[in-house]
């Protein structure tokens, strides 16, 4: 499974930004996708996921301001961020779920290139 993500930038406090991550490969056997982030010297975190049947999920530092959608015809994954603060300012990964056929229980993420987001105060 390759990741290709988009978006991130610069913007400022309370501003908006949107990231998008399109998968190829072996997508049949990819559940869950979404999004972690990471800043330096911290641990990567979950920011938001949605499986392929759409059950989202958000850390509760974004709840409210963050909404996760996904496109499964396309293999796409959005993260729409609102509101930002400069604590949102991190590195956000996308990852793909793969649960690897004929073995129950067996799976492995797939992660993207990495992109950043950076909030201004």
């Amino acid at each position: 499974v390759q990741l290709v993500e988009s978006g991130g930038g610069l913007v400022q406090s309370g501003g908006s930004l949107s990231l998008s991550c399109a998968a190829s490969g072996d997508i049949d056997n990819v559940d869950a996708m979404g999004w972690y982030r990471q800043g330096a010297g911290k641990q990567r975190e979950l920011v938001a996921d949605i499986t392929a049947g759409g059950t989202a999920r958000y850390t509760d530092a974004v709840q409210g301001r963050f909404t996760i959608s996904r496109d499964n015809a396309l293999n796409a994954v959005s993260l729409q961020m609102s509101h930002l603060k400069p604590e949102d300012t991190d590195v956000y990964y996308c990852y793909a779920q793969y649960k690897v056929p004929f073995r129950a229980g067996e799976e492995y993420n797939y992660w993207g290139q990495g992109t950043r987001v950076t909030v201004s105060s």
